[in-house]
């Protein structure tokens, strides 16, 4: 039997298990099966190797954006729209056929947006190119869900995406534990466990060979989340939903939406500059120049770091060697006390700033 059998059967046995607290126990340990049987083929994937057949894309930019759809939903369309690309786009399906890369030049900062093929139902476990496909997002700052009026099911997009080990707004499990030789499983919770009892908490551990470690929970953990935080391959990312085509319908129609949507025409360009922002914003990029000594800011081409950043981050962002050099800096801006306060490495920045770094050669690390 094939591990998409088995999964297979295991999701089979769980739609005709009832859910109650007699069988919670039961089913948790099932979805525990199912997450091993998932990341054996997911790794089983990579060690195959051989061409990525489009997909193998590098990284570039400051940030990277990945747009996520049906097949015809608009994606690019849009990406034309947001970078200037010339992707080929036609009123049929599976226009797109590789991963098309972009740049969206906006607020000094250079986004890379890949433009992917529409995935499908079953695209996590390899229908129409899915793994490729859903590789790619895997690697990525943002998820641009891409739906539109006459196809409107996010929730299809998020269920691939978290079968293929992909979470969206959501942070990591808060669980710590530490292997042991012996001793057993030692839990220890600091919030109280309604949604899991300790067995089942236990049973779990021991699904993955997990019988000796020291615990602590800082959570009220669920079973996926728990084992999450024991699969150890997910990626957390954050996403926003895009509503294409919206000049096909009347304003009525979005009472139905269920869930948040950012409204867009992708042939007319409604609401792609709002799009460009709340992009900029969702990223939670800042812009921070640099002042040569004795010489004006170069305002032109600011680095982009995320926001709370410390200068230390600026340092290593300009040179890896800048922080063994380091003397001391000065600030001008929003997070300056006053105009040129003298700061260190540990010094958060915020968006607009402009920094002078003082190393012990005397130059100013630029």
């Amino acid at each position: 039997m094939s591990v998409k059998d088995k999964i297979i059967e295991i999701e089979e046995e769980m739609s005709r298990t009832q859910k109650n607290k007699a069988t919670e126990h039961h089913l948790g340990l099932l979805k525990a099966k199912i997450a091993k049987l998932r990341k054996e083929m997911l790794s089983s994937k990579k060690a195959g190797g051989g061409s990525a057949g489009g997909f193998d894309v590098k990284k570039s930019g400051d940030s990277t954006v990945v747009l996520i759809g049906l097949p015809s939903t608009g994606k690019s369309t849009l990406q034309n729209l947001l970078t200037g690309t010339k992707s080929e786009t036609a009123s049929y399906q599976f226009t797109t056929l590789t991963c098309i890369p972009g740049v969206m030049h906006y607020k000094g900062a250079k986004i890379q947006v890949l433009d992917l093929p529409g995935i499908i139902e079953g695209a996590s476990s390899g229908a129409g190119k899915g793994k490729e496909i859903l590789s790619v997002a895997r690697s990525a700052d943002l998820v641009l869900f891409i739906t539109d009026v006459y196809k409107p099911d996010r929730e299809l997009l998020v269920r691939e995406l978290e079968n293929f080990g992909i979470r969206v707004d959501c942070k990591a499990p808060r669980v710590d534990y530490k292997k042991k030789t012996r001793g057993g499983l030692t839990i220890n919770t600091t919030v109280k466990q309604t949604k899991m009892n300790i067995r089942t908490i236990k049973s779990i551990f021991a699904e993955y060979n997990l019988h000796n470690a020291d615990v602590v929970i800082h959570e009220d953990i669920t079973v996926d989340r728990l084992i999450d935080a024991l699969i150890g391959n997910r990626i957390y990312t954050n996403s926003l939903t895009v509503l294409n085509k919206i000049d096909l319908v009347t304003p009525e129609y979005f009472k139905q939406i269920k869930h948040k949507f950012i409204p867009i025409s992708a042939d007319s360009g409604e609401g792609t500059n709002e799009l460009k922002e709340i992009i900029f914003e969702k990223l939670d990029l800042m812009r921070i120049y640099t002042k040569p000594r004795g010489e004006e800011a170069d305002m032109t081409e600011p680095m982009m770091l995320r926001n709370k950043s410390r200068l230390s981050d600026a340092c290593r962002y300009l040179h890896r060697d800048l922080l063994t050099d380091f003397r001391y800096a000065f600030v001008w801006g929003p997070s300056a006390k006053h105009p040129g306060q003298k700061i260190g490495k540990r010094h958060i920045l915020k968006d607009g700033d402009i920094i002078q770094i003082i190393t012990n050669t005397g130059n100013t690390g630029q």
